[in-house]
């Protein structure tokens, strides 16, 4: 009886949507769940063994004992009947949860899937009423302490706002619609985090947020982005959905250790914290300031933008190094392997090949003015 059911698995498992984890979508699962009756990833099964019995039951497809009625219920629903019941209120606006999600969101998300049945229920998406406002630990700007902060996020006034202690006016006014949040960066200690960034007097401001339970961190990150999409829709109402989801928020392309030289052939290779997110290459003193030492707008490479490896001509050489040629001047970095460097190269030009946008461009005009009147600045 069991090889017969066996078999019927192994069917099963192949038929088109349950040859994908019915949560994130990556091929070839080998677990299932089945009192709902769908097939999941190893990570996903995991996350439903964490949810308890008394919402999923998790059995492997081969090396656990399958009974007839099991089997059954597993043929009856299937990945594809589960995700008309469980995924039919998915906000526009929820992060897509693909096999590379950080573990958070996707444990999160399956919570909300079938847990707390919230998209089934869209009344309980605390994230999609455009208002939240709750503590979150905050780092300090000067320091590496977190102390807890009052935030306060609104789609009407399309403003965050954050509170220290118990002062009336806010610390700090920042508009949606110029917020961009990454959801724990590898480079904040703490799982449950974020990072929101924005411009501010011409150059990117880094806060980092954190707390200690999951569902909170995660109900931020989507209110953000539902807020964000509802403010994209009244700014570009000609736009698809379909194309305003791609400027809800965006992680880092790649991040870590550059050794940097300045202008001069006389300078020395400098250590910097280095990240590049979407047409932007920050580089930092140290990895968690709330400010880039310095910021690289990174155009087309119709416009006299590329990316190669090695030196400058007469320039210091140091481990395996590369240059970024802009129109106004060459910066040259140094990686600490062959490896990081082509990771590098191969991420910048990835950026440099994708067509700007408009408001690409409203964004190289502030970049570049803050990188001219700071070069005015030492001229003087």
């Amino acid at each position: 009886m069991a090889d017969k059911n066996g078999r019927l698995l192994m069917e099963l498992v192949k038929k088109p949507g349950n040859d994908k984890c019915c949560d994130c979508g990556r091929s070839g699962p080998e677990w299932a769940s089945y009192n709902l009756g769908i097939f999941l990833c190893t990570r996903c099964a995991a996350c439903h063994r964490h949810m308890g019995a008394q919402v999923s039951k998790i059995k492997h497809l081969k090396l656990d004992q399958w009974e007839d009625a099991q089997v059954a219920r597993m043929k009856d629903i299937g990945n594809l009947n589960s995700k008309m019941k469980y995924e039919r209120w998915v906000p526009p606006s929820y992060r897509k949860v693909v096999p590379d999600t950080p573990k958070v969101l996707v444990e999160q998300y399956i919570f909300s899937k079938y847990s707390r049945e919230e998209f089934i229920h869209p009344e309980r998406q605390s994230y999609t009423s455009g208002f939240m406002e709750g503590y979150l630990m905050k780092k300090g700007r000067e320091n590496n302490q977190f102390l807890p902060r009052k935030f306060v996020l609104s789609e009407i006034e399309n403003t965050l706002k954050y509170y220290v202690k118990d002062r009336k006016d806010p610390k700090a006014v920042i508009k949606i619609s110029d917020i961009n949040v990454e959801f724990s960066p590898e480079k904040i200690p703490y799982s449950n985090s974020l990072q929101i960034d924005y411009l501010k007097d011409g150059s990117t401001r880094h806060i980092y947020v954190y707390h200690d339970d999951p569902q909170t961190v995660v109900n931020w990150y989507h209110a953000i982005r539902c807020c964000k999409l509802h403010l994209l829709h009244v700014a570009y109402p000609s736009a698809t959905e379909h194309e305003l989801l791609d400027h809800l928020s965006e992680d880092f392309d790649r991040e870590g250790f550059l050794y940097k030289t300045g202008p001069s052939p006389k300078d020395v290779y400098k250590k910097r914290w280095c990240s590049l997110q979407g047409r932007k290459l920050m580089y930092h003193v140290d990895i968690l300031d709330a400010y880039p030492k310095g910021e690289i707008f990174l155009g087309h490479i119709t416009s006299g933008y590329s990316v190669v490896p090695g030196f400058v001509p007469g320039y210091r050489e140091s481990g395996y190094g590369f240059t970024l040629h802009t129109p106004e001047r060459a910066f040259q970095f140094s990686a600490e392997t062959d490896d990081d460097r082509s990771g590098w190269i191969q991420s910048i030009e990835r950026v440099l090949k994708i067509p700007l946008l408009p408001q690409d461009n409203a964004l190289a005009a502030i970049l570049n003015k803050k990188r001219n009147d700071s070069i005015a600045f030492f001229n003087r």
